[in-house]
């Protein structure tokens, strides 16, 4: 039988849940922090920037069922695509990228913003039709298929979307004068997660409310993961846009849908979902940081070999374009033809990039150490 149902916030959760969750949130915090230190001590921050946003397009649209690989967004960027999943990942880096500037421009998380950013998920992708921009008009429902009977869960009717989405927006920018938001829906005995919890609780929270309000027709897990990175930069959490949460989201894909899911209904259980997301949030600020290590070790690595500027420029240039050829070469740096390709041939010598020998029409130049870094 689908799960209905959805109670406005703050939440409650078991004490027993609330302390394991208290103990996890410094280690995550200092990773966090780590993070962001790691980034701007970069010499390729704004690179490695673009290149995590594209992994996380990647995930987050994975989760949806593409089949679009890391890989395969490198090559597509060298060439004009046509392809649904494609577009779906470039407006996913393109949405990221809005979303970003706006909340460094001191815009915060709104109904307004997130109508934007569905807007520009929605651009010319299969969803386009879905009222892009707009929340649904009509009852819709989450399942294995097509058919209302099979649905493992049925959203709030759509009449009551704007009541729910201003619930969520007070409790994510918390009331100036200190106002809460109402308890009176809390029954049972536990700790309360308010607007003046921990902002990476919030954050979980407010990805689970926003899914499973599930106000758009389509693209809503997208959204939602998004919401995630931009809610912790108007916190101040991170001042950069790296911490993604999709890759780990992903590999426990019936986990993630089961404890969404499981915050619905009469029965909701706050706890194991926001002991999850912890979790998640972990282990992806562990991977990230390595990553991030192993990159910057890289880039050093080849900067002791290299002899001028134009090779430099163009060995940081892959650290954004892991595959280039002389074309996007010139486009990325502004160097004539023959500079990029005597660059891109002395890098090669160098054994810091590979040109296949079997190429001879727009030879592709693969730093391969990198994205062995970066793809599973």
């Amino acid at each position: 039988m689908a799960i209905q149902g959805l109670t406005k916030l703050p939440v409650k959760i078991e004490i027993t849940q609330a302390i394991k969750l208290l103990e996890r949130l410094a280690h995550v915090n200092t990773l966090l922090g780590k993070l962001d230190v790691e980034l701007t001590h970069s010499k390729a921050s704004k690179q490695l920037m673009q290149l995590l946003s594209l992994q996380e397009s990647v995930e987050s649209t994975k989760i949806e069922g593409s089949q679009v690989t890391f890989t395969d967004m490198m090559e597509s960027s060298l060439k004009k695509s046509d392809d649904s999943d494609i577009i779906e990942i470039q407006n996913y880096m393109r949405a990221l990228q809005f979303g970003y500037e706006s909340v460094e421009n001191g815009y915060p998380v709104t109904t307004r913003l997130i109508k934007q950013l569905h807007e520009i998920l929605m651009k010319g992708s299969r969803g386009e039709i879905s009222s892009a921009g707009e929340f649904r008009k009509i009852q819709n429902f989450i399942g294995p298929t097509n058919r209302l009977e099979d649905a493992s869960y049925i959203p709030i009717e759509a009449h009551l979307i704007n009541e729910y989405m201003e619930n969520l927006e007070k409790f994510i920018n918390t009331d100036s004068y200190g106002r809460l938001l109402p308890q009176n829906h809390l029954k049972s005995d536990g700790y309360v997660i308010n607007e003046q919890a921990a902002p990476l609780l919030k954050t979980g929270i407010m990805h689970a409310q926003f899914e499973s309000i599930h106000p758009f027709l389509d693209g809503n897990g997208r959204l939602g993961r998004i919401l995630i990175v931009l809610y912790l930069l108007q916190q101040k959490v991170i001042t950069h846009p790296i911490f993604f949460v999709s890759e780990e989201l992903e590999k426990e894909k019936a986990r993630y849908y089961d404890l969404l899911n499981g915050v619905c209904g009469d029965r909701s259980d706050w706890g194991k979902w926001l002991l999850f997301f912890v979790d998640a949030s972990e282990r992806m600020a562990t991977k990230l940081l390595d990553q991030l290590n192993k990159a910057n070790r890289l880039l050093t690595e080849g900067e002791q070999l290299i002899e001028n500027e134009a090779e430099r420029k163009l060995w940081i240039t892959s650290f954004e374009q892991p595959i280039l050829t002389v074309a996007k070469g010139v486009e990325m740096t502004g160097y004539s033809p023959n500079t990029v390709r005597k660059a891109l041939h002395q890098l090669v010598d160098k054994e810091l990039l590979y040109a296949s020998n079997t190429e001879r029409r727009n030879r592709k130049y693969r730093n391969y150490a990198l994205l062995r870094i970066f793809v599973n």
